[in-house]
């Protein structure tokens, strides 16, 4: 069985479901205070919008674009005890809108310089229990590596450049640092030296390529970096069989938060939680990738200890695929168990 030292999972994890209200709306019942917040209208086409106590809250990125960052009141105002502060902007807080909202808790505040790298970040947020950090420096164009804070390696990276139009360009263990995918697009794995320098990540820093996706010179950066926690957190791969009794995963925990991707062919960022509407197998999903509204294809199986697909497409069961996993182990160091939904 899977025992872990995180025997309360959304002491740092937590999905939070809300109605907007078209105007000012504190959402409550995170169970924390987030640092890094990540919302989607459930039931209209809007953009995936993402909000970090790194950047400041008021400033925004989204993961279906390559905008640059952006400032408004209107989006979130602050970062509160337990949860967070709206504006009134449709993106976030539309009039009788669903939404759906995921919170990870990282260090204190902003967090510190570090200085672990060749170039010393601006600020870095980590949170060593939970294997979560946010870390923002200034880019120089040139190869390089920066301070993760999480002293594991991290197994999942996403970066994006937030002075300019650029991708989100993602690292994960599974594909290597010769690889990298876009998490605005729905495009296969591919491979260059710019991204990562060919070098994975150590328990200290990261390495930066070239490209401006990555390390863009005088341009400010932002990276959000998970290392894997045994109970807790996973980030891993399968192997679909083209069957609707589909490859079963095991994570060791029932996720509460689950991403899948293929890594050949075109196919979108499926994102699923165990709060929305939907049981297996009607477990209801959206794409970070794309603006649409939620969609109800019957897919996958949440279950105690992993996931189970339910289907024979390319999307989830034809391929290889990555996944990115939170949720409880079925048994702390609390010796409390979880259960199946």
């Amino acid at each position: 069985m899977a025992y872990t030292t995180i025997n309360k999972s959304t002491d740092y994890f937590n999905t939070k479901l809300y109605t907007g209200n078209g105007g000012t709306q504190s959402i409550t019942g995170v169970g924390f205070q987030p640092d890094f917040t990540w919302i989607k209208s459930r039931t209209s086409t809007k953009d995936h919008m993402v909000f970090d106590a790194v950047r400041g809250v008021q400033k925004s990125i989204r993961t279906n674009q390559t905008l640059a960052e952006d400032t408004s009141t209107e989006y979130l105002s602050t970062f509160d005890t337990d949860g967070f502060t709206l504006g009134g902007n449709g993106k976030v807080n539309g009039g009788s809108t669903n939404y759906a909202s995921w919170n990870w808790k990282a260090g204190t505040g902003q967090g510190s310089s570090n200085t672990d790298g060749s170039i010393n970040t601006t600020y870095t947020s980590a949170n060593t229990t939970a294997g979560f950090s946010i870390v923002k420096w200034t880019g120089t164009g040139a190869n390089a590596t920066i301070g993760h804070g999480l002293a594991s390696v991290p197994k999942f990276i996403m970066v994006k450049n937030l002075s300019t139009t650029s991708n989100w360009i993602t690292y994960n263990s599974y594909n290597g640092n010769t690889d990298y995918m876009y998490l605005n697009q729905n495009g296969a794995s591919s491979s260059t030296v710019q991204a990562w320098n060919n070098t994975s990540p150590t328990s200290s820093v990261i390495s930066l390529g070239i490209s401006s996706e990555v390390n863009g010179s005088g341009n400010d950066m932002i990276a959000y970096c998970f290392a894997e926690k045994t109970g807790y957190s996973k980030f891993g791969s399968y192997t679909g069989n083209v069957n609707v009794d589909g490859t079963f995963v095991y994570t060791g925990f029932a996720p509460s938060f689950l991403i899948i991707k293929r890594t050949a062919g075109t196919q979108n960022w499926y994102m699923w939680d165990n709060k929305r509407l939907g049981y297996n197998p009607d477990n209801n999903h959206l794409q970070a990738n794309g603006s649409d509204a939620e969609g109800t294809a019957d897919t996958l199986d949440i279950l105690s200890n992993g996931f189970k697909i339910r289907e024979s497409g390319s999307g989830t069961n034809s391929g290889t695929f990555i996944y990115i996993a939170f949720g409880q182990s079925l048994v702390g160091s609390n010796n409390v168990p979880c259960t199946a939904r």
